[in-house]
């Protein structure tokens, strides 16, 4: 059972998510939220596997909210999943970047947001295809420079390597036919890397690559 805790600043929007996922019965809906600060407080007291996070609402912002979460200890298996209206939204780089795990247009079919619940429950990130590589590729170029956890020097080359391909959007399946490995051995190099570098998941992996200069933003042909 993925316990599921919705937050939008719309009643509307937050009755037809639960109508939706109430439907399933592997999905519980274990608490509402209209704004960060419910947010937060929601997430400390239900615990909840996944938070279906709008971006912008009155007070306390999507984003600040999922940093606050992703910032607490003891939410630390909690993941957030950003809700946004628009594809090319500019808050998406800012949110993966505070520590949500992907994002989805509000718009996008029911069939979606079911599969992506289930991608971000098992922790995975939802890069969408294409989208979100793209916006990661342009914002993270206009964005002034961070400071990594932790250097590239804490990766072997092989990491590396893996790490620029999942930031470049492949998976592990195809990660491993690029690299003519397993697809467990793939996995296993992923999983070492986000270690190392205190990532929570893929997403948080991509950031980092682009913010450590790992991985260069491919423009757009003019």
């Amino acid at each position: 059972m993925i316990r599921v805790l919705l937050v939008d600043d719309q009643a509307l929007m937050r009755a037809g998510f639960r109508a939706l996922l109430d439907a399933e019965d592997d999905l519980d809906v274990v608490g509402e939220a209209s704004d960060g600060t419910g947010a937060v407080e929601l997430a400390r007291r239900v615990s909840p596997d996944i938070v279906l996070m709008d971006v912008q609402m009155p007070g306390l912002d999507g984003i600040e909210a999922t940093r606050r979460i992703a910032a607490d200890a003891g939410l630390a298996a909690v993941r957030v999943l950003m809700l946004t209206n628009y594809g090319l939204d500019s808050y998406v780089f800012a949110a993966l970047r505070a520590g949500a795990s992907g994002f989805l247009l509000k718009d996008a079919d029911p069939a979606d947001l079911l599969q992506a619940i289930a991608v971000v429950a098992r922790g995975d990130a939802l890069l969408a295809p294409g989208v979100t590589r793209t916006l990661i590729s342009e914002f993270v170029s206009n964005q002034p420079p961070a400071h990594p956890t932790a250097g590239r020097d804490v990766l072997t080359a092989r990491e590396q390597e893996v790490v620029e391909l999942v930031a470049r959007g492949l998976s592990n399946d195809e990660i491993a036919a690029r690299m003519v490995i397993s697809p467990l051995t793939a996995k296993t190099h992923v999983n070492r890397a986000m270690t190392k570098l205190h990532c929570r998941d893929r997403a948080q992996l991509v950031v980092w690559a682009y913010e450590s200069g790992l991985v260069t933003p491919r423009r757009r042909p003019a």
